[in-house]
């Protein structure tokens, strides 16, 4: 095998070995984070207003769902006091949620986290 053969193999090794060890952290941070968002929110404390289109929904409500979080959920296109409460928050998008009645645009686990009292 030539040098310059070797030298290639071993970088997309290299790469292959790190891109599994940021795959394996970000699973494994965010199956904690869901714990402790779980832990912690009761129900009411998380309102998601969402869209019937919004992908952004689609996922935060899987991740939700995955980790047992208690959280309601109302859609800005079925709900007209929804879709009030989405205007009066002058959100830029959805999801929009409502963690113990403070806004958050988008979703970020450890926003929702840190919302709920979590370290």
């Amino acid at each position: 095998m030539s040098p310059r053969l070797r030298s290639a193999l071993t970088l997309i090794a290299i790469v292959l070995v790190v891109s599994g060890a940021a795959q394996a952290w970000r699973a494994w941070s965010g199956d904690r984070v869901g714990a402790e968002i779980a832990a912690r929110a009761a129900p009411g404390d998380i309102l998601m207003i969402a869209s019937d289109t919004c992908p952004f929904c689609v996922k935060t409500r899987a991740f939700f769902e995955q980790h047992g979080v208690a959280f309601s959920e109302c859609s800005i296109e079925r709900d007209e006091a929804c879709a009030a409460r989405f205007r009066a928050h002058m959100s830029p998008g959805t999801p929009l949620l409502l963690v113990r009645g403070r806004a958050q645009v988008g979703f970020d686990p450890q926003r929702v986290a840190k919302a709920l009292g979590a370290s």
